[in-house]
Protein backbone atom coordinates (compact mmCIF):
# COMPACT_ATOMS: atom_id res chain seq x y z
CA UNK A 1 0.00 0.00 0.00
CA UNK A 2 1.36 3.47 -0.89
CA UNK A 3 2.06 5.99 1.90
CA UNK A 4 -0.05 9.15 1.29
CA UNK A 5 2.77 11.36 2.64
CA UNK A 6 5.25 9.96 0.19
CA UNK A 7 2.76 10.58 -2.60
CA UNK A 8 2.48 14.24 -1.50
CA UNK A 9 6.26 14.65 -1.53
CA UNK A 10 6.39 13.23 -5.01
CA UNK A 11 3.83 15.73 -6.21
CA UNK A 12 5.83 18.62 -4.65
CA UNK A 13 8.94 17.44 -6.45
CA UNK A 14 7.08 17.27 -9.71
CA UNK A 15 5.70 20.81 -9.17
CA UNK A 16 9.17 22.15 -8.46
CA UNK A 17 10.48 20.51 -11.62
CA UNK A 18 7.71 22.11 -13.65
CA UNK A 19 8.41 25.56 -12.17
CA UNK A 20 12.12 25.22 -12.84
CA UNK A 21 11.41 24.33 -16.44
CA UNK A 22 9.35 27.53 -16.78
CA UNK A 23 12.03 29.79 -15.14
CA UNK A 24 13.98 31.58 -17.93
CA UNK A 25 16.96 31.97 -15.62
CA UNK A 26 17.08 28.30 -14.69
CA UNK A 27 19.80 27.61 -17.25
CA UNK A 28 21.99 30.46 -15.96
CA UNK A 29 24.71 30.03 -13.40
CA UNK A 30 23.85 31.09 -9.86
CA UNK A 31 24.47 34.82 -9.22
CA UNK A 32 27.44 35.92 -7.16
CA UNK A 33 26.14 36.66 -3.63
CA UNK A 34 28.50 39.66 -3.27
CA UNK A 35 27.25 41.22 -6.48
CA UNK A 36 23.64 40.64 -5.48
CA UNK A 37 24.25 42.40 -2.17
CA UNK A 38 25.92 45.35 -3.96
CA UNK A 39 23.00 45.69 -6.38
CA UNK A 40 20.50 45.67 -3.54
CA UNK A 41 22.50 48.32 -1.69
CA UNK A 42 22.68 50.53 -4.79
CA UNK A 43 18.95 50.21 -5.35
CA UNK A 44 18.18 51.27 -1.79
CA UNK A 45 20.59 54.23 -2.01
CA UNK A 46 19.01 55.53 -5.24
CA UNK A 47 15.54 55.26 -3.72
CA UNK A 48 16.59 57.24 -0.66
CA UNK A 49 18.21 59.93 -2.83
CA UNK A 50 15.12 60.31 -5.01
CA UNK A 51 12.78 60.64 -2.01
CA UNK A 52 15.09 62.65 0.23
CA UNK A 53 13.37 65.66 1.78
CA UNK A 54 14.87 69.17 1.41
CA UNK A 55 17.79 69.82 3.69
CA UNK A 56 17.66 72.24 6.62
CA UNK A 57 19.80 74.73 4.69
CA UNK A 58 17.26 74.76 1.85
CA UNK A 59 14.44 75.55 4.27
CA UNK A 60 16.49 78.30 5.91
CA UNK A 61 17.23 79.95 2.56
CA UNK A 62 13.58 79.79 1.53
CA UNK A 63 12.46 81.26 4.85
CA UNK A 64 14.99 84.09 4.60
CA UNK A 65 13.77 84.96 1.10
CA UNK A 66 10.16 85.13 2.29
CA UNK A 67 11.14 87.36 5.22
CA UNK A 68 13.06 89.75 2.93
CA UNK A 69 10.15 90.02 0.49
CA UNK A 70 7.69 90.68 3.32
CA UNK A 71 9.99 93.30 4.85
CA UNK A 72 10.39 95.10 1.52
CA UNK A 73 6.63 95.19 1.05
CA UNK A 74 6.05 96.50 4.56
CA UNK A 75 8.69 99.21 4.08
CA UNK A 76 7.06 100.35 0.86
CA UNK A 77 3.63 100.57 2.49
CA UNK A 78 4.90 102.35 5.60
CA UNK A 79 7.00 104.73 3.53
CA UNK A 80 4.02 105.60 1.37
CA UNK A 81 1.76 106.16 4.38
CA UNK A 82 4.40 108.24 6.12
CA UNK A 83 4.84 110.38 3.05
CA UNK A 84 1.07 110.83 2.83
CA UNK A 85 0.91 111.86 6.50
CA UNK A 86 3.77 114.33 6.29
CA UNK A 87 2.65 116.02 3.10
CA UNK A 88 -0.31 117.91 4.58
CA UNK A 89 1.90 119.11 7.45
CA UNK A 90 4.42 120.63 5.04
CA UNK A 91 1.62 122.09 2.97
CA UNK A 92 -0.04 123.58 6.04
CA UNK A 93 3.18 125.24 7.18
CA UNK A 94 4.00 126.69 3.75
CA UNK A 95 0.44 127.29 2.53
CA UNK A 96 -0.74 129.27 5.56
CA UNK A 97 -1.73 132.75 4.41
CA UNK A 98 0.37 135.50 5.93
CA UNK A 99 -1.28 138.50 7.55
CA UNK A 100 -1.79 141.30 5.01
CA UNK A 101 0.49 144.32 5.25
CA UNK A 102 -1.32 147.54 6.14
CA UNK A 103 -0.51 151.24 5.87
CA UNK A 104 -2.40 153.40 8.38
CA UNK A 105 -3.20 157.05 7.59
CA UNK A 106 -5.28 159.87 9.02
CA UNK A 107 -7.16 162.44 6.96
CA UNK A 108 -6.92 165.58 9.10
CA UNK A 109 -3.72 167.09 7.75
CA UNK A 110 -5.24 170.54 7.13
CA UNK A 111 -6.73 171.10 10.53
CA UNK A 112 -5.91 174.79 10.31
CA UNK A 113 -8.50 175.09 7.52
CA UNK A 114 -6.07 176.45 4.96
CA UNK A 115 -5.71 174.83 1.53
CA UNK A 116 -3.35 175.41 -1.35
CA UNK A 117 -4.12 175.05 -5.00
CA UNK A 118 -3.30 171.46 -6.09
CA UNK A 119 -0.18 171.23 -8.23
CA UNK A 120 1.88 168.41 -9.69
CA UNK A 121 5.03 169.84 -8.07
CA UNK A 122 3.61 169.62 -4.54
CA UNK A 123 2.01 166.24 -5.22
CA UNK A 124 5.31 164.79 -6.44
CA UNK A 125 6.94 165.65 -3.09
CA UNK A 126 4.59 163.40 -1.11
CA UNK A 127 6.02 160.23 0.39
CA UNK A 128 3.01 158.08 -0.51
CA UNK A 129 0.62 158.09 -3.43
CA UNK A 130 -1.65 155.33 -4.68
CA UNK A 131 -4.92 154.43 -6.34
CA UNK A 132 -7.27 152.02 -4.60
CA UNK A 133 -10.82 150.86 -4.03
CA UNK A 134 -12.67 151.14 -0.72
CA UNK A 135 -13.64 147.65 0.47
CA UNK A 136 -14.94 148.49 3.95
CA UNK A 137 -15.76 151.37 6.29
CA UNK A 138 -16.02 150.53 9.97
CA UNK A 139 -15.98 152.95 12.93
CA UNK A 140 -14.84 155.82 10.74
CA UNK A 141 -11.92 153.87 9.24
CA UNK A 142 -11.95 153.30 5.48
CA UNK A 143 -10.06 150.25 4.19
CA UNK A 144 -8.73 150.52 0.65
CA UNK A 145 -7.26 147.80 -1.54
CA UNK A 146 -4.56 149.48 -3.66
CA UNK A 147 -4.41 148.75 -7.39
CA UNK A 148 -1.30 150.88 -8.05
CA UNK A 149 1.33 152.70 -6.01
CA UNK A 150 2.92 155.82 -7.51
CA UNK A 151 5.19 156.57 -4.54
CA UNK A 152 6.09 154.96 -1.23
CA UNK A 153 6.16 151.39 0.01
CA UNK A 154 3.47 149.13 -1.41
CA UNK A 155 1.26 147.25 1.06
CA UNK A 156 -1.72 144.95 0.73
CA UNK A 157 -4.16 147.38 2.34
CA UNK A 158 -4.38 151.04 3.33
CA UNK A 159 -6.52 152.15 6.25
CA UNK A 160 -7.58 155.79 6.46
CA UNK A 161 -9.15 157.26 9.59
CA UNK A 162 -11.63 159.70 8.11
CA UNK A 163 -12.33 163.02 9.83
CA UNK A 164 -15.74 164.07 11.03
CA UNK A 165 -18.35 165.41 8.61
CA UNK A 166 -17.75 168.98 9.74
CA UNK A 167 -13.99 168.65 9.22
CA UNK A 168 -14.54 167.10 5.80
CA UNK A 169 -16.48 170.16 4.67
CA UNK A 170 -13.86 172.50 6.09
CA UNK A 171 -10.75 170.94 4.59
CA UNK A 172 -12.28 169.35 1.49
CA UNK A 173 -11.40 165.92 2.87
CA UNK A 174 -12.21 162.77 0.97
CA UNK A 175 -15.69 161.35 1.50
CA UNK A 176 -14.87 157.65 1.14
CA UNK A 177 -17.64 155.32 -0.04
CA UNK A 178 -17.52 151.53 -0.21
CA UNK A 179 -16.86 150.40 -3.78
CA UNK A 180 -15.49 153.76 -4.88
CA UNK A 181 -12.07 154.19 -6.53
CA UNK A 182 -9.81 156.90 -5.10
CA UNK A 183 -6.46 158.58 -5.67
CA UNK A 184 -4.76 159.27 -2.35
CA UNK A 185 -1.54 161.10 -1.47
CA UNK A 186 -0.04 161.27 2.02
CA UNK A 187 3.02 162.42 3.90
CA UNK A 188 4.15 161.46 7.41
CA UNK A 189 1.03 159.35 7.90
CA UNK A 190 -1.40 162.15 7.02
CA UNK A 191 -3.57 162.22 3.91
CA UNK A 192 -3.02 165.27 1.71
CA UNK A 193 -6.43 166.85 1.27
CA UNK A 194 -7.59 170.08 -0.38
CA UNK A 195 -8.00 168.45 -3.77
CA UNK A 196 -4.82 166.35 -3.77
CA UNK A 197 -6.77 163.23 -2.77
CA UNK A 198 -10.24 162.26 -3.89
CA UNK A 199 -12.39 160.10 -6.17
CA UNK A 200 -10.67 158.99 -9.38
CA UNK A 201 -11.80 161.41 -12.09
CA UNK A 202 -10.10 162.65 -15.27
CA UNK A 203 -8.81 165.89 -13.69
CA UNK A 204 -7.22 164.17 -10.68
CA UNK A 205 -5.87 161.36 -12.88
CA UNK A 206 -4.13 163.96 -15.08
CA UNK A 207 -2.63 165.62 -11.99
CA UNK A 208 -1.22 162.28 -10.75
CA UNK A 209 0.04 161.40 -14.23
CA UNK A 210 1.94 164.70 -14.35
CA UNK A 211 3.35 164.28 -10.83
CA UNK A 212 4.33 160.63 -11.30
CA UNK A 213 5.11 160.10 -15.00
CA UNK A 214 5.39 156.45 -15.98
Amino acid sequence: MTDPHEDGFDRDDELRLQLQSLDPAASLAPADPTRVARLLEGTMTEHETATRTPSRLTWLLATAAVVLIAAAGAFAVVGHDRGSDELPTAQDSTGEAADPTVTSLVADGAADGKCMVPSAEVLAEQGLAFEGTVTDITDGVATLEPSEFFAGKATDLVEVAAPSKDMQALIQAVDFQVGGSYLVAASDGQVLVCGFSGPSDPALEDLYAEAFPR
